[in-house]
């Protein structure tokens, strides 16, 4: 039980966790060419390259021309109607801390000057929210998509439960039909050894016989 116990809580421990809210910080990055100022955002449970996959489709929600770059991702003229009519560059890149946890960094050049907290107060809240947004929907969704798995597994476990109880009861069955037959069984070899000394005592009483009718026979002359 103790082995079973502990092999269970090691199953348990072994899915990645992570306490508290996810946070969007600000800080010089290198990105978009240089050391600019970009928005990051500690992302949990979804690979590196899905998140890359899932911000190049955000981007493109705004109508920028995605393109692949080595240092990430790179939206041109995306259109943030929250932040203005003009056009805003997107940049994002994704780099790996561990396993299940990576950081999404995205900057966004205003055309001339990288987006920052103290000089477009309005536009960074805009932008905080596109990142923290899409963060808690990849997280949310990649752990979703988790629960459904392990679901799954408990669904397994729960029907291969049944099956073993259903088995011990067709076992107990199966016990007590064996019982009934070894009763039974018991019962018949009583009988049949009473029915053996009955039919000695006739074979016997046959025996007789026959030595009469023998004798009989040999007097005839």
């Amino acid at each position: 039980m103790k082995k079973i116990s502990a092999f269970f809580l090691l199953l348990l421990f072994g899915i990645p966790l992570f306490a508290g809210k996810l946070k969007v910080s600000e800080s010089k990055e290198k990105i978009g060419g240089g050391s600019n100022n970009a928005l990051v955002i500690t992302i949990y449970e979804v690979a590196p390259d899905e998140i890359e996959k899932e911000f190049k489709s955000r981007m493109k929600d705004f109508d920028a021309k995605v393109s692949s770059k080595d240092d990430g991702l790179f939206g041109d003229n995306a259109v943030i109607k929250d932040m203005g009519n003009n056009t805003v560059d997107i940049y994002a890149k994704v780099e790996k801390v561990k396993d299940g946890e990576a950081r999404l960094i995205v900057a966004f050049d205003l055309g001339g000057a990288f987006l920052n907290s103290s000089d477009h107060k309005d536009k960074y809240k805009v932008a905080e929210k596109i990142v923290y947004d899409f963060a808690i929907k990849i997280t949310k969704g990649a752990i979703a998509a988790q629960l459904k798995a392990e679901e799954k597994k408990l669904e397994k476990l729960t029907d291969e439960q049944k099956d073993l109880v259903k088995k011990n009861e067709n076992l107990a069955e199966d016990i007590k039909e064996y019982e009934q037959k070894i009763a039974k069984a018991k019962e018949d070899i009583e009988k049949n050894k009473q029915e053996q000394e009955k039919k000695k005592s006739e074979i016997e009483v046959q025996k007789k016989v026959v030595e009469e009718v023998t004798k009989k026979q040999n007097a005839v002359e």
